[in-house]
């Protein structure tokens, strides 16, 4: 996809690779239905972090899943809206069209490497059947390109690690393998579903300052989905909080984390240790998600919330807060002025 941009006021316009556009989705349940997307829309620049945060439940992973499509067929139900990934219906294409998309356009790294690797076939195999796959290269040439993108990974021994099956190696190096797998057929968006959950906190940065540096590199848009806040504030851009289904808060990375503006958003920071003074105790948001088959009338974050007011017994709509409608937040009360310094305990 050729990249293109205009300038708008000293600011320049990407034409974004994947473009998801007020989508609701439901999960039909026995006597009930799940509403799992309440009118997401987000976008992913090229050679843009973007990061997805929430706790359970508040739909990011389901909003990863169902941008390739790999929630099971028939198991939900799009009830409004658009996906499209470089300019293709993504919610109209057929089977054989997006075998063509995963993989090639569009990459996924998932949380767990050992159970996305195939256990009982060497790392070499499996690297070579996705490059010739998708790029129809001898089996020479990929296997040269296998161990190119293995020492790209900062991987010493990368002849060594095509020999080895995946329980053989770390979970780190497991990682940094499915990095390579994702980046061999270069694709324009990578899809990461908390990749360093499973990972301690040394070998998580490291993982992620390589997907930082290939993804800059390669100018591939990344939409990193996590539950962890100080992740985002380290290596996206942009961030989209979201809550029961839906966006909540949205904008520049650095901006949010400053000052954000949805009560939701300021209970993930509090529970930062560096948000707090030393000594002080970490606050955790009271309460818990509402049930998605049962969700109350008015903002869905009322109950727990130490701002709400009378007005939102009104669903809230998600309100540009600058010019340039990049940043967002869905609340009555901060929409109008910054939250105040109220604890949410």
């Amino acid at each position: 996809m050729t990249m293109q941009s205009q300038s708008m006021s000293n600011r320049v316009v990407q034409v974004p690779v994947p473009i998801i556009d007020d989508l609701c989705i439901e999960f039909p349940a026995y006597k009930s239905t799940v509403k799992a997307l309440n009118g997401v829309s987000l976008h992913v620049n090229p050679g843009e972090i973007v990061g997805v945060i929430g706790e359970s439940g508040s739909g990011k992973s389901v909003t990863a899943m169902l941008s390739l499509r790999l929630l099971p067929e028939r198991s939900y139900l799009v009830k409004s809206g658009s996906l499209s990934i470089l300019g293709r219906d993504m919610l109209a294409a057929r089977e054989k069209d997006l075998l063509k998309v995963r993989g090639r356009d569009v990459a996924m790294i998932f949380q767990e490497p050992m159970t996305a690797l195939n256990p009982t076939r060497r790392i070499g195999r499996q690297m070579l059947d996705v490059i010739i796959h998708h790029q129809h290269l001898s089996k020479a040439q990929a296997h040269a390109k296998a161990i190119a993108l293995l020492r790209d990974m900062h991987i010493a021994d990368p002849e060594q690690v095509m020999e080895s099956y995946p329980f053989e190696l770390s979970g780190g190096m497991r990682q940094r393998v499915m990095i390579a797998l994702a980046f061999s057929c270069d694709p324009q968006l990578l899809i990461a579903d908390e990749p360093t959950t499973a990972l301690d906190v040394t070998v998580q940065r490291q993982v992620l300052l390589l997907l930082r540096e290939k993804a800059r590199e390669r100018g591939t848009a990344i939409l990193l989905i996590t539950h962890d806040m100080a992740l985002v504030s380290q290596f996206c851009d942009r961030v989209y909080v979201m809550y029961t289904g839906a966006v909540v808060e949205q904008g520049m990375t650095a901006e949010v984390m400053a000052d954000p503006r949805h009560p939701y958003t300021k209970g993930l920071l509090s529970g930062l240790p560096e948000q707090v003074e030393p000594g002080t105790d970490l606050m955790t948001i009271p309460g818990q998600v509402p049930n998605l088959s049962a969700l109350p009338d008015g903002c869905t974050f009322r109950d727990r919330c130490a701002y709400a007011l009378p007005k939102c017994l009104e669903r809230p709509p998600l309100i540009a807060l600058d010019a340039f409608g990049d940043r967002k937040s869905a609340c009555w009360v901060s929409t109008c002025e910054p939250l105040g310094q109220e604890s949410l305990a």
